[in-house]
């Protein structure tokens, strides 16, 4: 007997869980409430096909020329009992090369009783590092996601299986904590134990570590706060840091610190949120110590890898349903001789407009001028063309 394709399992398993849905709702008992988001995009760049994969090395970016499905995510969430609430997250994507990818991106449990402000989420997460990593593609504000993210955090965003325990402080402004321990290890931790299809990571040869005690995890910890600047202005600041193992051998250690901002102007008297101006930013800093090591293939002693970047940019949403937007970005890395595609220096500059029919859909074009040192000519320009659309109910993102 022949086995389904990825996509066949995926058609399958989506008609499966919407007829069972579907069919409880018929009956008046809500289960769960379930969406269906479709991004996709297309476009031009005068990058070559193998440039392009580098400056947009983001999974979800459109990485080619003609079109590109960039995300299908079938979303489920609800409350599991009055003590817990469930999400679930599946996504699907066609790759460059036309294979078909598909994965579980988010499956996890939050409390919803506990006292004390204390809040505990277990299971598969984005990591919550910075404003940008927690976020779903299809809640982004441009095409593609920033370099510097792409670099320290991976293509796919920083996401694995662990445990952290939020803490809304008593401080008269909103102040929350949050501290968690994941995995080190997989192709959603690249600054980490990655396990990438090759067997190095920045020139240096990785090795299998086990894990011995919990320094070979990944901890991460945030803090947020928020202000409000008057009554149609706040603020949300944040300070995040990671620390875990790398996988260049014993004693190799990655350490990446974050701050990020949102400011967001909003009038009292609105047009269902318009018209609005929102700034955001963040800045990134990684050390990469890695492992001396020897082998027939590899000498090299210890070495202390750093990388930083940045990207701030403004949203302008000056009527009911459009958006226009810029936003710039650089990063930047150092500490090892020659130019890396993965670590040179980067500067992007990109333009958009997106235009909103309803809260179900939008359209957005973008246009990006990019440097980067191993590029022939020095730059690259980019042109592209995204549309989303929303089946079912999805939970708002926050603020």
């Amino acid at each position: 007997m022949q086995l389904p394709t990825i996509s066949g399992r995926l058609s399958l398993f989506i008609l499966l869980v919407w007829g069972t849905l579907a069919t409880q709702l018929g009956g008046q008992t809500r289960y769960a409430d379930l969406s269906l988001s479709s991004l996709f995009s297309s476009g031009w760049s005068s990058a070559g096909a193998e440039n392009l994969l580098v400056l947009q090395g983001g999974a979800h970016d459109p990485n080619k020329r003609g079109f590109t499905v960039q995300n299908v995510e079938l979303s489920l969430m609800g409350a599991v009992d009055p003590f817990l609430r469930g999400e679930a997250h599946l996504i699907f994507q066609i790759d460059a090369e036309g294979e078909s990818i598909f994965e579980l991106e988010e499956a996890f449990l939050t409390t919803q009783t506990l006292a004390y402000g204390l809040q505990v989420k277990a299971g598969t997460y984005f990591t919550e590092f910075g404003r940008l990593n927690p976020q779903h593609p299809h809640s982004w504000s441009y095409v593609d996601q920033p370099v510097i993210n792409t670099r320290l955090l991976g293509g796919d965003g920083l996401r694995g299986p662990g445990v952290r325990v939020a803490w809304l402080s008593p401080l008269p402004w909103y102040a929350e904590l949050f501290l968690g321990i994941q995995n080190a290890n997989g192709e959603t931790a690249v600054s980490f134990l990655n396990s990438p299809e090759e067997d190095q990571f920045l020139g240096r040869p990785l090795v299998d570590r086990e894990l011995g005690s919990v320094a070979d995890l990944l901890r991460s910890a945030r803090w947020l706060n928020s202000f409000n600047l008057g009554e149609a202005t706040t603020v949300n600041l944040g300070a995040s840091a990671l620390w875990g193992p790398n996988a260049t051998g014993e004693g190799g250690k990655t350490n990446i610190y974050g701050g990020d901002i949102y400011l967001k102007w909003q009038p009292l008297a609105n047009d269902q949120g318009w018209p609005f101006v929102a700034v955001q930013g963040e800045l990134m800093h990684r050390n990469y110590l890695a492992a001396a090591h020897n082998s027939e293939l590899f000498i090299g002693v210890e070495e202390n890898l750093t990388d930083f970047g940045w990207y701030a940019q403004l949203q302008w949403g000056f009527k009911r349903g459009w958006v226009s937007g810029v936003r710039y970005e650089s990063a930047a890395g150092s500490g090892k001789d020659g130019i890396d595609p993965l670590r040179d220096q980067r500067t992007r500059v990109a333009g958009n407009l997106t235009y909103y029919p309803s809260e179900f859909s939008k359209v957005r074009l973008q246009l990006n001028l990019d440097s980067a040192r191993f590029l022939d000519r020095g730059n690259a320009w980019g042109f592209w063309v995204q549309y989303e659309f929303l089946l079912g109910q999805h939970a708002g993102h926050k603020f």
